[in-house]
């Protein structure tokens, strides 16, 4: 199994940029992000530092969000918000432009909430536009774009798989075709949605795959989620792609569960 370590989430005992290294030394060859710097454009030494952390590290960046505004304050990207459609359009470069020194190739555009006062037809118009763009942006490195249902968010639109399957299918409509979901079956699962029916209709084209348990969005194990079975259909039916580890530590050892899956033969 090939595991990549969320250093947005996890590890966050230590500075972010000390993070990979923890990764690296957890016995990972691989992280993601979130989006790491406070603005769209950051300067280029705050750049530069973000990217020698993930070489020093010795690990392959596999994943990178677009700007998604002020997550802790609630946010959930920018893609379909009108007020803030320059500064994610103002991202795109510069986010091609770390995953060509990285060789990361997925990127991660959440969708946005809902805004008051402004007609959901509307943004739903701007976010097909905004991800079009975000698709021809990264394309130019063979880039993939991730558009993900979220959870415990009532303003984000997108709660399952076909919500937001119909999204990436306007997008294909504009001539776009690397744009991909994101399936995080902690987010699925939490929203109700069936997630083995996503697995089964879907599998082969996803884009990402996340996992945390649920409830809690702890260690797997800590829950009920059968995430072995979900994540060995899912290699089964195609994805042949890193599956994120993308949940909050409840325990000393936020790691020690891949031991016990790697002795069921699912893990490693």
């Amino acid at each position: 199994m090939s595991y990549t370590v969320n250093c947005s989430i996890l590890l966050t005992d230590l500075p972010l940029l000390e993070r990979p290294a923890a990764a690296r030394a957890a016995g990972f060859g691989a992280v993601e992000f979130w989006w790491p710097f406070e603005t769209s454009v950051p300067g280029e030494k705050d750049i530069d530092a973000f990217v020698a952390a993930i070489r020093d590290a010795g690990v392959q960046l596999t994943g990178l969000n677009f700007n998604a505004g002020d997550m802790p304050g609630g946010d959930r990207g920018l893609v379909s918000w009108p007020d803030r459609s320059q500064e994610f359009n103002d991202n795109l470069d510069v986010v091609a432009a770390i995953g060509e020194r990285t060789g990361c190739r997925a990127f991660n555009a959440l969708y946005g909430n809902r805004q008051g006062g402004v007609d959901a037809a509307a943004q739903d118009e701007l976010g097909v536009e905004n991800l079009a763009r975000a698709g021809q942006a990264v394309a130019r490195i063979g880039g993939t774009v991730l558009l993900e249902p979220v959870s415990g968010t009532p303003a984000y639109p997108l709660k399952t798989a076909d919500a937001a399957l119909g999204i990436i299918a306007q997008v294909a409509a504009t001539g776009v075709d690397n744009v991909r979901l994101l399936a995080d079956f902690y987010h699925l699962a939490t929203n109700g949605d069936d997630v083995e029916a996503v697995i089964e209709a879907h599998a082969a084209d996803f884009g990402h795959v996340q996992i945390a348990d649920a409830p809690g969005r702890h260690e797997p194990g800590t829950g009920n989620l059968p995430l072995q079975r979900w994540i060995a259909r899912s290699r089964e039916l195609g994805y042949a792609g890193p599956v994120g580890l993308e949940y909050k530590a409840s325990q000393q050892d936020p790691f020690a569960w891949v031991s016990t899956w790697s002795t069921a033969g699912v893990g490693a």
